[in-house]
């Protein structure tokens, strides 16, 4: 099974896809992006990733959330990454920011 079928899955099980709507599939992504922020707060890189777990499982909420969304507003992962990365090339010129943290409006 796919990722966004072993989600479908769960949520099917539960009759819980009338509680998903893009607004507050779009929440939830931005409060579990603040819980894994939450692990990184106030430490170093390193200590951020000691507990790896927590990481792990911050990190498949943000995404179970975008998949979800993503499915829910019927576009497909892989096309709107490529969109986005062949963007950001054209903003990002690799002849100019190639080992630079500079923005392209900079």
């Amino acid at each position: 099974m796919t990722s966004i079928e072993i989600i479908n899955q769960f949520i099917n099980d539960r009759d819980w896809h009338q509680f998903h709507n893009a607004k507050d599939l779009a929440i939830s992504v931005s409060l579990e992006a603040s819980e894994l922020l939450e692990l990184f707060q106030w430490r170093t890189p390193e200590e951020g990733t000691e507990n790896i777990e927590r990481v792990k499982e911050e990190l498949a909420d943000v995404l179970i959330y975008s998949y979800m969304m993503a499915d829910n507003l019927g576009l497909d992962i892989d096309q709107i990454i490529a969109e986005k990365v062949q963007k950001n090339a054209e903003k990002y010129p690799v002849e100019r920011y190639k080992s630079s943290r500079g923005k392209y409006d900079k």
